[in-house]
């Protein structure tokens, strides 16, 4: 995916009431849209890089959406792509590039379809002759030192009932697949973060025993283009 317009660098000045942030840019502070309702743990410290994409809409409130963040990491920098809106579209771009084998062989793909308990499934996959799939997409923000993702970095209990009506759809015959989508390159592997949400953590291996997949799939990040490149390994401690 690439950027269809160059994006405007600032610092961080804060992220507050969860869908705002004030940057500092060259040409004078700015509040841009915040799309991530998580608590972006690590991503959203005063001072950090930052990069803003203008809004479509010249007529939208805030003219800018925050897109991507640059933090610490192990050896250098890692920059981090906090906009869970483009994780939909990186995922299905990477299905439709044959660079998801677990997901080939289905020649439809359709977004934001409803389904279980008054949901809309991420990417509903079919194909004559195979059942339906369902795929969840979750952003990947959060890691530690060593290279290890988490999710969620925050509690959530919608993703907890996604994980039940997935298990549902398996439980009728479909296939349910959770995929990852960690949008940083600093991340080997992904594992549920018990430490933050015990209950999401039990809802994934209760889906993961009644049949649900998961998969993880990792970004390189630039201020030019996001791309899924890689398979990454998902740990599930028991």
């Amino acid at each position: 995916m690439r950027f269809t317009k160059p994006l405007l660098e600032g610092r961080l000045i804060r992220r507050y009431q969860r869908f705002l942030a004030d940057v500092d840019t060259p040409a004078g502070p700015v509040t841009a849209h915040c799309p991530n309702t998580g608590s972006m743990l690590g991503c959203a410290a005063p001072g950090l890089r930052v990069w803003l994409s203008p809004a479509a809409n010249p007529a939208r409130k805030l003219a800018w959406t925050w897109e991507l963040v640059e933090v610490p990491g192990d050896t250098a920098p890692v920059r981090v792509g906090v906009h869970t809106g483009r994780s939909n579209g990186l995922v299905r771009e990477a299905i439709e590039a044959g660079r998801v084998p677990a997901l080939a062989g289905y020649p439809t793909i359709r977004g934001e379809v409803k389904y279980g308990e008054g949901s809309r499934i991420d990417l509903l996959l079919s194909g004559d002759g195979r059942p339906d799939c369902y795929v969840e997409v979750k952003n990947v923000t959060a890691a530690v030192s060593g290279g290890i993702g988490y999710f969620p970095d925050a509690v959530t209990t919608r993703g907890a009932k996604h994980l039940r009506e997935m298990a549902a759809m398996v439980a009728v015959g479909r296939r349910a697949v959770l995929v990852f989508c960690v949008q940083r390159a600093d991340v080997a592997a992904v594992r549920p973060a018990d430490h933050i949400d015990p209950a999401y953590g039990r809802a994934l291996r209760e889906a993961l025993a009644a049949g649900v997949e998961v998969l993880a799939l990792g970004a390189r990040v630039s201020p030019e283009e996001i791309v899924v490149d890689r398979a990454l390994p998902v740990t599930v401690p028991a």
